[in-house]
């Protein structure tokens, strides 16, 4: 094994390497070791996913319009700055999009949060994760781009408002919006894994004191990082709609 294997992949190799080995044979990709099909990213994935599933399943009994308690308030706070950069950044029908928004959002910062916790890692230090959010923000806003303007007339704008100079502008635009999904992923993974790997060589040194402040820094790494791919989604949201060629 080629990475150190975290006690909750060691958990999921050893009760669920059947159901992983079968999905990775379904999709052609066999694991190179049958007894431990699972990586860390993998499951520091549903890790996280279950936080979030957990954060919500507690919220909502708990929302109330009179007394709203300190985590409704905290998570009113985070609704109203996804709605008030949705509309500042993509405009009018920001709203609309809200929901991708904030998942991504969400996703990431807990992802990224969740490895100051000891015995975990942040799925997000690992290339795919990030990859993975890359290309879902990049099918969202070309779904929306295609949704908003027809198929034709998205395709068509990749040409540029100048039929003359259609042949130089239209290969220059595909590579540029190919060229986001790699964008987007080395800004996250690379910033994830150098504070990781600092916090992680501080705290083997100075296991005492010493590593808060790096780890203070890794938490507002983690929160720059999930809204700088936030912003950058709603951007390229924003481009691709109707208003934003005018």
């Amino acid at each position: 094994m080629t990475e150190h294997e975290l006690w909750i992949t060691a958990l999921f190799n050893q009760y669920l390497a059947g159901p992983a080995n079968a999905v990775r044979n379904w999709a052609g990709m066999p694991a190179e070791n049958p007894a431990h099909p699972w990586s860390n990213f993998v499951t520091m994935e549903i890790v996280v996913a279950l936080v979030i599933i957990v954060v919500f399943a507690l919220l909502r009994p708990r929302l109330s319009v009179d007394r709203p308690g300190k985590f409704q308030h905290i998570f009113e706070m985070i609704y109203e700055f996804l709605r008030g950069q949705s509309t500042d950044v993509v405009g009018p029908e920001g709203r609309r999009h809200m929901a991708f928004f904030g998942t991504i959002f969400i996703f990431i910062l807990f992802g990224n949060l969740i490895g100051i916790i000891p015995t975990f890692e942040s799925p997000t230090m690992f290339a795919a994760v990030p990859l993975g959010c890359a290309l879902a923000a990049f099918g969202y806003y070309n779904y929306a781009g295609a949704r908003a303007q027809g198929v034709f007339h998205y395709i068509k704008h990749f040409a540029g408002p100048l039929p003359a100079l259609a042949p130089l502008m239209f290969p220059i635009e595909i590579i540029s919006n190919l060229a986001r999904p790699l964008s987007l992923t080395v800004r996250l993974f690379a910033n994830m894994f150098a504070g990781e790997q600092v916090t992680l060589a501080f705290m083997a040194i100075f296991p005492v004191l010493l590593p808060l402040p790096f780890m203070g820094l890794h938490i507002f790494v983690a929160f720059l990082q999930a809204y700088v791919f936030m912003l950058m989604t709603m951007i390229y949201v924003g481009d691709v709609l109707p208003h934003g060629e005018h």
